[in-house]
Parts: C-alpha cells; sequence; structure tokens
C-alpha cells in the first residue's frame, strides 16, 4: 500500500497560503516602518524637541540608574503576587455567596453585592488613601501599620471586587443541567460547586481573570503614595536629584517588558479557549 502524499492541487493551495502570509508579513513590516519614521520624524522635527530629549530620553542616565530600579521592582513583584493569592481566594468567597439560593440567604447576597458594587466603583487611589492613612489613624490593637501591608489590603479590596464578578459570570455560564446531574448523584451543594461547577467557571473565565491579573500588575504602582519604596518612588527620588523624567521613562519601560509576556499569555489562553473574538492579535 501506498503510502498518501498531498495532490498537485493541495501542492498548489498550501504554496498560495505560503506566498499570502509572506506578502501580509511584508506589508505589515513595510508599513510599520513607514510609521514610525514619520512619527520620528514629526517628532524631531519639533521647537521643543531638544529639551524633551534631554528630559525624557537621556538614556545614557537612564541607564545609570536601571539597576536601582530593578532592585525597586522586587517590591512589586512582591505585591503582585501576595494579592493575586488572596484575591483569588476572596474573589471565589463572594461570587460564591452571590449565587446562594432561596430567601435566608438575601443578608448574605445583599452584603456581598452592596460590597462588589461599593469597591468596583471606588477609584483605587482614593481606596489606598483611606486604608493607608485612616487605618493606622484609628489606633486599633493589632491593626497593621505598615504601608506594604496596607497596600496589599487596598488592592486587595479592590480587585476582589472585580475578580468576584468573573468568577461570578463564569458560574453562572454554567448549564443548571451540571448542577442537576451532580445532585442526583448524591452530591451535595457545596460538593456540586466544588467539584463540578467552580472547575467550569475557572476555565471559561481565565483570559479576563488574566487581563484583571495584567491591570492589578500596573496597579501596584499606586502604593507608591503610600510611602513603599517600590520602583515608582525609587524613581521619584531620582528625579529629584535633576529634575529629569527619564526616571519614569525607565519605569515605564520596565513595567512594559515586564507586563507583555502575561498579555501574550492571555491571548494565548483566550485561543485555546475559544476566545478568538475578545483577544487581539499582532498581526
Amino acid at each position: 500500500m501506498e503510502a498518501w502524499s498531498p495532490s498537485a492541487r493541495q501542492h498548489e493551495r498550501d504554496a498560495f497560503r505560503r506566498r499570502r502570509t509572506r506578502r501580509s508579513a511584508l506589508i505589515a513590516t513595510a508599513s510599520t516602518v513607514v510609521f514610525f519614521v514619520a512619527a520620528a520624524l514629526v517628532v524631531r522635527s519639533t521647537p521643543g524637541w531638544p529639551r524633551v530629549r534631554d528630559s525624557f530620553f537621556d538614556f545614557h542616565r537612564g541607564w545609570q540608574i536601571l539597576p536601582g530600579l530593578l532592585r525597586a521592582l522586587w517590591i512589586n513583584v512582591q505585591i503582585m503576587l501576595i494579592s493575586e493569592v488572596l484575591i483569588l481566594l476572596f474573589a471565589l468567597i463572594i461570587a460564591w455567596l452571590r449565587t446562594l439560593q432561596g430567601p435566608a440567604f438575601f443578608p448574605i447576597r445583599f452584603l456581598a453585592t452592596a460590597y462588589v458594587d461599593i469597591f468596583r466603583g471606588l477609584p483605587l487611589l482614593l481606596v489606598l488613601y483611606v486604608i493607608g492613612y485612616g487605618l493606622p489613624g484609628l489606633r486599633l490593637t493589632g491593626a497593621p501599620n505598615s504601608p506594604f501591608v496596607l497596600g496589599i489590603i487596598a488592592l486587595v479590596l479592590t480587585y476582589t471586587a472585580y475578580v468576584a464578578e468573573v468568577f461570578r459570570a463564569g458560574i453562572e455560564s454554567v448549564h443548571p443541567s451540571q448542577r442537576a446531574a451532580a445532585r442526583s448523584l448524591g452530591l451535595t451543594h457545596g460538593q456540586s460547586m466544588r467539584f463540578v461547577v467552580f472547575p467550569q467557571a475557572v476555565r471559561r473565565v481565565l483570559p479576563p481573570l488574566l487581563n484583571d491579573f495584567v491591570s492589578l500588575q500596573k496597579d501596584t504602582s499606586l502604593v507608591s503614595i503610600l510611602g513603599v519604596i517600590d520602583i515608582v518612588l525609587t524613581a521619584q527620588n531620582d528625579t529629584a536629584q535633576d529634575f529629569k523624567f527619564v526616571p519614569y521613562v525607565m519605569a515605564g519601560l520596565v513595567f512594559v517588558v515586564l507586563t507583555i509576556p502575561l498579555a501574550r499569555f492571555t491571548d494565548w489562553v483566550g485561543r485555546r479557549q475559544g476566545w478568538r473574538g475578545a483577544v487581539g492579535s499582532v498581526v
């Protein structure tokens, strides 16, 4: 029996697809180069470009301060990792409370809904001010006074509200027949949620969940207003030495380099989950 081999027509189709892919890549590359060259020429021709270049794009100065910024970045990474774990835990609890059925659970649903509405409506900056300066002002016994801990509390309070809604959407997207089938097999309500509903819900909401964590990664920079020596406050201190904004530009580039891999991973997960209409593409 002869081995299968593509027909001549199939070879022609494959060759056409390869030519079309190369053509699209060349057009995309050429248009990108033309755009950036034109933008650079326009910016360089402006009267204030020399001053802006010295203030924002003195990369010799930026290279000198980069090691200090990277050391301070570790604070942001720690805040992000600790916050993510707590956010996932509390968001699952809030989402589960909001899906409880029956009039007896109305007070619980009401409180969970009020929490989500309040903290989704409050700007994160205001939550940081209230938690960072208001909580220590109460002088409660055992209350945290560390800006590091207070910043994490504010981030967790805010992002738990967003992630809880993501989880709730995933839970409600699971067809009721799944719960009915689980209950018919003898599983309790809690076991049905744990072994049947939650696994399906998490898989369905993974792309938007990762998008929230991309935002969290950037918003860790806001804890600098509480005095946490993170990358942004380090850049601010470096800027105060010569009143040039190069440290801020370098800090922004560091965040971009840190964010892009997670963003591309989010797109990849979205494509695998079938979210083709909800995720972007480079080309």
